[in-house]
């Protein structure tokens, strides 16, 4: 595929390995539509507040749409920036890309000029398909400002009203005709081999413009299919997407798209509001959902006094960033369902505690690969492998685990290595039993002077403490140590909190004394990225303005 040569191939003999392994099936994200359609007909596949599709709308809308992409001249290789809210076009759009071949790149709704235009002339974006004002800001005059900027053509197409002369009008195109078989068939003519890229995704980092990920639908399809399994989905899962789903969680890990493949159904939400999830929960019958801790936390402060019927959710899916061992026992008493942690990134490896595991398990860990083909190997700051049980960065190789990032090689040979291990830049140990215990990030640390302080490890701990919601952890700068200990936390309602208590419970907890935060900061709410993670970058900024 000449058209994206800046992708980082796959070993001809794992390829082979894998396929005869049965990992890759030889089959294209697209290919399932009508199989779908023909066997689930006019089940419901997708709800979007009022709008309901069936499996059969959802390939007769998505044939549409990729046969009108490719009359703008989009085709198989050519890539788009697809950066829409929670939403059916969402779905439908992406469904259609992959029946064209065209390469779907993953934003997100509050990506701006930045990263549009830098990650548009990186893949050389043929389109940007945005929606037209969303929460109040005018994605459609920002796509055409990066149109206006990047280094080759590019069309706007818009999902919602006033669509400008010079854009395009998406649910136009979604506008249904009789020419449903011939146009299946001409489509089926056009499909991608199973070996192309399906999907651009970004990586997780919070500083600089996000790496971009390559999934080809031979390993993606295996992704989904293996999170699906994990998770116990069926025919009868609804997954409640609430997160944004151009983030590789709710879309593949299972999310949305291993609940269609299962022959279930995807609610989609614009937000994780407490309460307009728990009106969906009990409205549509919601069995699993998926969070970052941050939105779980809310979701345990009110569901208490929510009134909603919950009794349908069986599973939440709950990673991203640091869990506390206390928090995360409280989290499936409180929603009246299990908690499963999953451990996981764009990149590949992805770990969940299995649905009826344990409580040391669930509570504790965040579980074992999903796949056995799966490699993981915890070396030291020398790359040489630590004891077993023993704490070190977690390198990972695998069937869904791509060999490098999309045209940065530079960048590959830092974050991989020559035999094509992932460096993923996370602390874990791994117990007996195989399960990954995360325990920060290998950067994600302060020095006072000298010693290595773990945020995620104070986070944790801080986490405890009844009075705390919701805590993050950075570095603060200090003329005489270089760098102390800061927490800025949420408290929950009516409750207090200060530096001496906090620092009184953790020393009482058997804390080192040199690791006991010397600043706290209390605000009403704690910034994030758009996944939903503690923005510490923001929060950085914060506290330099405050010294």
């Amino acid at each position: 595929m000449t058209k994206l040569d800046g992708v980082v191939p796959w070993p001809s003999d794992l390829a082979h390995a894998y396929r005869a392994a049965g990992c890759w099936q030889g089959r294209t994200l697209g290919s399932y539509l009508w199989e779908w359609a023909e066997e689930r007909g006019d089940r419901i596949a997708v709800i979007d507040g009022d709008h309901r599709l069936t499996y059969l709308d959802l390939a007769v809308r998505a044939d549409v749409l990729a046969e009108r992409l490719s009359a703008l001249g989009l085709g198989r290789g050519d890539t788009v920036l697809v950066q829409l809210p929670n939403c059916w076009e969402f779905v439908v759009t992406t469904l259609a890309c992959w029946r064209l071949g065209v390469v779907p790149v993953m934003m997100l709704p509050p990506h701006r000029e930045y990263e549009l235009t830098s990650i548009g002339a990186h893949v050389r974006a043929g389109a940007l398909i945005v929606p037209g004002l969303w929460r109040g800001y005018d994605h459609q005059e920002l796509a055409h400002r990066v149109r206006e900027t990047l280094p080759h053509p590019a069309r706007v197409l818009v999902v919602g009203d006033d669509v400008r002369p010079d854009s395009v009008d998406v649910r136009a195109m979604l506008q249904t005709d009789r020419d449903v078989e011939a146009r299946r068939h001409r489509l089926d003519r056009l499909a991608p081999a199973p070996s192309d890229v399906a999907v651009f995704l970004l990586s997780g980092g919070t500083t600089g413009v996000p790496k971009v990920i390559g999934r080809t639908h031979d390993d993606y399809l295996y992704n989904i299919r293996r999170c699906a399994a994990a998770c116990g989905f069926g025919h009868d899962t609804v997954y409640l997407t609430v997160l944004p789903a151009g983030h590789n969680f709710p879309l593949a890990n299972p999310g949305i798209l291993g609940a269609l493949y299962s022959g279930g159904r995807a609610v989609l939400l614009p937000s994780p509001r407490p309460d307009l999830v728990f009106e969906a929960i009990e409205e549509e019958g919601v069995t699993a959902t998926s969070a970052v801790p941050a939105v779980a936390l809310k979701w345990m402060e009110a569901a208490a006094t929510s009134g909603r019927d919950l009794s349908s959710l069986r599973h939440v899916h709950v990673g991203g960033s640091m869990l506390s061992q206390e928090v995360a026992a409280r989290i499936g008493p409180a929603l009246g369902c299990r908690l499963q942690q999953v451990y996981g990134m764009a990149e590949g490896l992805i770990c969940y505690t299995p649905v009826d595991a344990p409580d040391e398990v669930a509570h504790a860990t965040q579980g074992s690969p999903i796949s056995p083909f799966d490699e993981l190997l915890v070396v030291g700051p020398d790359d040489v492998p630590v004891p077993p049980g023993e704490a070190g960065e977690l390198l990972t190789r695998g069937p869904y685990t791509p060999r490098g990032y999309y045209g940065v090689p530079v960048q590959n040979s830092v974050s991989f290595t020559p035999d094509g291990w992932y460096r993923t830049g996370d602390l874990v140990r791994i117990t007996p039993e195989g399960n990954v215990v995360v325990c920060g990030r290998v950067k994600d640390q302060i020095n006072r002077g000298g010693e290595k302080i773990s945020a995620g490890e104070i986070e944790m701990l801080v986490q405890e403490l009844p009075q705390v919601a919701e805590v993050a952890a950075v570095a603060m700068p200090d003329p005489e140590l270089g760098e102390r200990v800061c927490v800025f936390v949420r408290l929950r309602p009516g409750h207090e909190l200060t530096l001496a208590e906090a620092a009184a419970a953790l020393t009482a907890r058997g804390l080192a004394a040199f690791k006991i935060p010397e600043r706290l900061e209390v605000l009403d709410d704690i910034p994030h990225t758009p996944v939903g993670k503690p923005d510490k970058k923001a929060l950085q900024k914060l506290l330099l303005n405050r010294l």
